[in-house]
């Protein structure tokens, strides 16, 4: 392999070749010990080769794509990973129906991704390199590596694709999740970094620029950055604070900063204390960006300087990789994160403000305004004053009831003519806009404070049930027995007041049931009319003298009769004043009762439903935050 001979210049701006403390002593950086550049594969099939030429077996390191492929499943920690992402999938799948498939993506991206993780293995924790040009991420991936394998130098850009340096076998599966090639896969260079027991299990891959000028390597980053375990964010003294880095990357992932090292490259270019003042200052930036900086034990991203050319500091970020690697909780604090990442844009479609539901109070104003447009009330009061008329026919004088037949005998209101009258169209309108309004009024009070989506959901389960409403209160006014709606029809006043939402009125009403002692009252009063008759045909007798005269007695009869017929009439009006209370209000609670019932099966259950569905999802999602480890 050609050596490249774009070296760094002296004040470290590009990628270096070396890697510090990653080169046996003696050793010539990039050079084996006999002074060949050894760059894994290429090298070794070289080295094989010319050992064959001369006779003898040359011994050689197993390649990446040499081993035989292993696979170990994803062993799952009995930590809380498990039951969230239970959750979330149950969440997602309740979810579908109500909410569009962009606001879902997410959440079933992350599912496929710890689904595809966990199918792999578990020993191993992948770890990028990632930075903008020139911030020698490529020197220091050499650095931890032992050996120069990521090219560097002052072109730019130096990597145009993912290159992955593997510790131990068993890799492959992670290594094609990351679609990196296979003559792409290296293993350290034999020395103390390959044989470093703290990094079994270790995957570096080295990213592409991600200021990159090459569209596809920009997303090349994005890609492999969704799925490795962690990730080394490589800063120099000069674009540390650069917009692009903690805009689109550092800020959206200060969820993941358990998985994240910041390390300030290139610390040999700045002279005295300024190393520790620019430290600072990237400082300040990540916790303004929202992440979480471990420090004093607590977790958090791990923030150091070092100086991947002089070898500054590379031995304490190899340690703290090395523990981390041994830890084996790196997948599963990224996954952690990102449901965390995926419950946090979900939580304006799932989290309410206050209590949203339906209250005794809301179902007991829908029931009333039913009750009113059905008409229920005065349904109650025309059967109250159609049981009073009843009683006045059967207890009253007959020539009071001549007299109010004689008023009522051809005019347009009377009751004669009222039972051929039709519903008026507005009326008719104002019915039917009452049922609207009470719908419209639940529905609001039910979808108050719900998210969006589940509001929406809400009014449509509402409206939807709506459809038909009046006609089914027509129906169940009927069944309900009150006056004037039965089969019948309604002639009078009651049959206005609870005939059908818009449905012809006519016939004659069923008679309410009269009380035991109406026959005595009726007796009563034809005994006095018959006083009256007997009293009257005496007096005309003597007038005309045929009888004896004496108009005393046939006078004092006469006018007891006279006498006894209205007060007959006003103890029966003052006996039935109580029953005729009952009877109205049996009329309008049946009737009420029934518009109630028909409100509530088809709009509040249907409402209670979507609510209820709801709830799962929110119980489901308070599953999926609950064990946060990032705190969102």
């Amino acid at each position: 392999m050609t050596a490249v001979t774009d070296q760094d210049n002296g004040n470290g701006n590009g990628d270096s070749n070396g890697g510090g403390s990653g080169k046996a002593a003696g050793d010539t950086p990039g050079r084996g010990r006999d002074g060949r550049w050894d760059d894994g594969l290429i090298a070794r099939r070289a080295a094989a080769a010319e050992a064959d030429e001369a006779g003898e077996a040359a011994p050689r390191a197993p390649a990446e794509d040499d081993a035989e492929p292993q696979v170990e499943a994803y062993v799952p920690s009995g930590g809380p990973l498990p039951p969230r992402l239970d959750a979330l999938r149950e969440l997602v799948g309740l979810s579908r129906a109500r909410l569009d498939r962009d606001t879902l993506a997410e959440a079933g991206r992350v599912l496929d991704e710890a689904a595809a993780r966990q199918r792999l293995s578990s020993r191993h924790t992948v770890i990028a390199v990632a930075g903008a040009t020139g911030s020698g991420k490529s020197t220091l991936f050499n650095a931890l590596a032992g050996a120069p394998i990521s090219d560097t130098g002052l072109r730019r850009p130096t990597t145009s694709q993912p290159i992955a340096c593997s510790w131990t076998d068993g890799a492959a599966g992670l290594l094609d999740r990351l679609a990196v090639p296979g003559r792409l896969r290296r293993r350290p260079h034999p020395g103390p970094a390959a044989f470093d027991e703290a990094l079994q299990g270790l995957v570096l891959v080295d990213l592409p620029d991600h200021d990159s000028a090459a569209t596809e390597h920009r997303d090349q980053v994005d890609r492999v950055l969704a799925l490795v375990d962690a990730v080394i964010w490589v800063v120099d003294p000069e674009k540390y604070a650069d917009a692009a880095l903690h805009e689109r990357y550092l800020r959206p992932l200060a969820g993941h900063a358990e998985v994240t090292f910041v390390v300030l490259n290139q610390t040999d270019r700045l002279p005295g204390e300024a190393a520790d003042l620019v430290l600072d200052d990237l400082r300040r930036l990540l916790d303004e960006d929202g992440i979480a900086l471990g420090e004093h034990g607590e977790p958090g991203a791990t923030v150091m300087s070092l100086s991947a050319l002089t070898g500054d500091g590379v031995p304490e970020l190899r340690e703290m990789i090395g523990r981390f690697v041994q830890d084996r909780t790196a997948a599963t604090r990224r996954l952690s994160a990102d449901i965390d990442a995926a419950a946090a844009r979900l939580r304006p479609v799932y989290v309410a403000e206050g209590r949203p539901g339906l209250g005794e109070r809301a179902r007991e104003e829908f029931t009333d305004r039913l009750a009113e447009a059905v008409g229920a009330a005065a349904a109650g009061q025309a059967a109250e004053r159609e049981w009073r008329r009843n009683a006045g026919r059967a207890c009253g004088t007959p020539w009071l009831r001549l007299w109010r037949w004689y008023e009522n005998r051809g005019l347009p209101g009377s009751l004669d003519r009222m039972g051929q009258a039709l519903t008026p169209p507005e009326e008719e309108l104002t019915a039917r806009q009452r049922v609207e309004q009470a719908v419209r009024i639940v529905a609001d009070d039910a979808a108050d404070g719900l998210p969006g989506p589940w509001a929406q959901a809400v009014r449509e389960a509402a409206f939807n049930g709506a459809k038909g409403l009046p006609e089914a209160l027509d129906e169940l006014a009927v069944k309900a027995g009150a006056p004037g709606a039965s089969k019948r029809g309604g002639g009078t006043e009651a049959g206005q007041a609870a005939a059908p939402l818009g449905a012809p009125l006519g016939g004659r009403p069923a008679k309410p049931p009269r009380p035991k002692w109406w026959p005595a009252a009726v007796l009563a009063q034809v005994s006095m009319t018959l006083l009256q008759i007997f009293g009257g045909l005496w007096l005309v007798g003597q007038i005309i003298g045929v009888l004896e005269p004496g108009l005393v007695t046939p006078a004092l009869i006469m006018l007891a009769g006279v006498v006894g017929g209205p007060l007959v009439e006003w103890s029966c009006a003052a006996a039935i004043r109580g029953p005729a209370r009952r009877y109205g209000q049996d009329a309008e609670r049946r009737l009420r009762e029934a518009a109630a019932g028909c409100g509530r099966a088809r709009v509040l259950d249907p409402v209670a439903a979507e609510l209820v569905r709801y709830r799962e999802v929110r119980e489901r999602y308070v599953t999926v935050t609950e064990f946060s480890t990032t705190g969102r």
